[in-house]
């Protein structure tokens, strides 16, 4: 049996070197690109998507929201017993979302979306 490997969301967001020399001229815009694109794939491995980008900035999402109608239409069919599995679906399931930016300076900005 196969082993899968753990994804470890704490690893680094910062570009590998050589995208562009630390001291020297920031990057342009194509090298920032190269920059939030390396970003983003990483992120994509660890399970978030995309939800909406454009030239320096990128929204990702991850977890799926709660299909409230389907599982009202299986409580009343249920005589309310699938309440609570709704009930704890509800609780349990969280939507995250995640503004990514490059500055000027080549550096990545991360900011917590509602």
């Amino acid at each position: 049996m196969k082993r899968r490997r753990a994804v470890r969301e704490s690893a680094s967001i910062e570009p590998p070197p050589g995208y562009y020399v630390a001291g020297a001229e920031p990057p342009d815009a194509a090298q920032r690109a190269l920059i939030l694109d390396w970003v983003v794939s990483r992120r994509i491995a660890s399970g978030w998507r995309v939800e909406s980008r454009s030239g320096s900035q990128v929204v990702l999402v991850r977890g799926q929201p709660v299909n409230h109608v389907l599982h009202a239409f299986l409580t009343v069919f249920s005589c309310l017993v699938w309440g609570v599995v709704w009930a704890g679906v509800a609780l349990v399931n969280r939507v995250e979302r995640v503004a990514l930016t490059v500055d000027a300076q080549g550096r990545i900005v991360t900011v917590s979306a509602p």
